[in-house]
């Protein structure tokens, strides 16, 4: 009979929210079944004045996906971090995966990886979703070599990634995966488009842009409003459909709405949206729109093309490497209003020729994350010490 390898990871899950939260359930969802998991979850992630939002926490009457977890690791306190080290030791996993995306984290998985390293030095896999914040400062670069001193390995999440790990490697050595299709809204099923659209005061012939998830300057939203009127002249009947809470001040974006004349074709709901609401948006949606000034890869884009919902991206990051242009959806040029008008006609202009649906169904069932199981018996295999 044989024994399941022990994998150890520490990074976020229910009760948080976000992508993070999401990428870590699906990971243990996609290994549980071959290896035997322990998560190591967060006690407190961000302290409360360090978080943009109203809650880090999932307000969902239910999670995606249970995970059984333990909450250990509090971010900014290192007890716990020793703590949290004594707890992995005795699982005595065969490889320790931390989960990485945001500086904050470097003292902390500095020092829990610092406590591991005599016994698991050659056996401590950093999954990269992110090297450096998308909105990063000179410290973030010192926390990052900080954080990520003791990996043996890493995991990166797209080529961009990998590319970002270049400057801090040092010939260790990278695998390949990418974030997982997130079809786990039941939007094709629950919701209906019509039903939707109509309960969000659309009529028919309405032909809605979504954008969703939480508001950042990063993410570009005002060069998508600045695109809108060029958009409305070519089709009246555009909508753009807001979604997400505002992490930015929302006075900015209504001023330009207001400055826009944008009042009769914007619809905002500013709040974090519940997973049982999910569906509906992108299921009212014709298109999603990503119009970020920087970003490595997004689950925004992966829920999107859960729901079959082709997209419209700018080519920054690893946004670009998920869109089969014109197939799944279209790369237009960044930092340009007009590139992204021109996205949103060109779209309306080719889509009954083209069957973005069938598309991205294929392109889902390529996504490399369903192999990732495969890839941590690779990983741990040449990881033995």
């Amino acid at each position: 009979m044989n024994v399941k390898k022990k994998i150890s990871i520490i990074g976020p899950c229910h009760p948080y929210r976000g992508g993070n939260a999401l990428f870590v359930t699906h990971l243990y969802h996609s290994l549980v079944t071959r290896f035997d998991i322990q998560v190591v979850n967060y006690s407190l992630l961000y302290p409360d004045f360090l978080f943009p939002g109203t809650t880090q926490f999932d307000r969902s009457l239910q999670p995606i996906r249970p995970v059984p977890n333990e909450r250990l690791v509090n971010s900014i306190n290192p007890v716990s971090w020793i703590q949290t080290a004594k707890h992995i030791e005795s699982y005595n996993p065969d490889l320790v995966v931390f989960d990485w995306w945001n500086p904050f984290f470097g003292p902390s998985h500095f020092s829990i990886s610092a406590f591991l390293k005599k016994r698991f030095k050659d056996r401590m896999l950093f999954i990269t979703e992110n090297v450096i914040s998308h909105e990063g400062r000179w410290i973030d670069r010192v926390l990052t070599r900080l954080g990520l001193r003791y990996a043996s390995a890493f995991m990166a999440l797209s080529d961009n990634v990998v590319h970002d790990l270049d400057f801090l490697r040092n010939n260790r050595k990278v695998y390949r995966s990418e974030l997982p299709i997130y079809g786990c809204y039941d939007n094709l099923q629950k919701f209906k488009p019509e039903n939707e659209r109509k309960s969000l005061g659309y009529n028919e012939n309405d032909k809605i842009v979504l954008f969703f998830g939480y508001v950042r300057t990063y993410k570009g939203l005002d060069l998508l409003l600045h695109a809108f009127p060029d958009v409305t002249r070519s089709i009246p009947d555009a909508k753009l459909l807001i979604v997400g809470e505002f992490y930015d001040d929302p006075k900015t974006y209504l001023s330009l709405i207001k400055e826009l004349n944008l009042e009769s074709c914007v619809k905002i709901i500013n709040r974090f949206v519940p997973n049982e609401e999910v569906g509906k948006y992108y299921s009212a949606a014709d298109v999603v729109v990503l119009p970020y000034r920087t970003g490595t890869q997004s689950g925004i884009l992966n829920v999107a093309y859960g729901c079959e919902r082709p997209v419209i991206v700018t080519d920054v990051g690893g946004l670009a490497e998920s869109v089969e242009h014109e197939l799944t959806g279209l790369v237009v040029e960044p930092d340009s209003s007009q590139a992204i008008s021109n996205g949103i006609k060109k779209f309306f202009e080719i889509r009954n020729s083209i069957n973005f649906s069938e598309h991205i169904r294929r392109k889902v069932q390529s996504n490399l994350f369903s192999n990732v199981a495969e890839l941590f018996e690779t990983i741990i295999q040449e990881t033995k010490p």
